[in-house]
């Protein structure tokens, strides 16, 4: 019978391999593995359920046995695909996006992320979206009009306004300072 383990702190493709390097060494049967999901062909019982556990704890994974962090892990990681993993936001509406993906109500995804990560979903977002940033200016590939058109931000001046808010300098500053502090994905709340 397939079974789904939902999996905390995944955040890009390395991560996924590391996963399935896992699975592969235990000998685990397995469809799938995306960001934040495991799908098994059959359900874990016991001591390879724990020993499973015990080395995705090795390498900063959790297994997620509640629906609530569930839900929290699988909007972090739509988010993260989306904003991380794709060429361009291109208008993506986040409420509509997120009640499509999950079948349920967008007030509700919001009210119970809010309620467990103690920022709201808007702010997580706009969180991630600097991060991209950041990544982007290091990269030194896109203008900052490029950066703001694929992260779908509406100028230039709003996309800087934002970053300064969020980082205390601007993304010129950012860009030509020695310190380029980023954070690891699985960190920005």
């Amino acid at each position: 019978m397939k079974s789904i383990l939902y999996i905390k702190n995944m955040v890009c493709p390395r991560c996924i391999m590391a996963i399935e390097e896992i699975l592969d060494k235990m000998v685990i049967p397995y469809t799938n593995v995306t960001l934040g999901e495991i799908t098994l062909k059959d359900e874990l019982m016991g001591e390879i359920k724990e020993e499973l556990k015990n080395r995705l704890e090795k390498i900063g994974f959790t297994i997620i046995n509640d629906r609530k962090g569930q839900l929290i892990e699988q909007m972090k990681n739509l988010v993260i695909n989306k904003v991380h993993h794709s060429k361009s936001l291109d208008g993506v509406k986040w409420p509509e996006y997120m009640a499509d993906e999950l079948n349920l109500d967008h007030k509700y995804l919001s009210s119970l992320f809010s309620s467990v990560e103690s920022i709201t979903f808007e702010q997580y977002i706009i969180n991630q979206k600097i991060e991209r940033v950041k990544e982007l200016l290091i990269y030194d590939e896109l203008s900052l009009k490029e950066i703001a058109y694929q992260l779908d931000y509406s100028s230039v001046a709003y996309l800087s306004n934002q970053f300064k808010k969020i980082t205390g300098m601007t993304p010129t500053k950012f860009k030509n300072s020695a310190i380029q502090n980023r954070n690891s994905l699985d960190e920005v709340h």
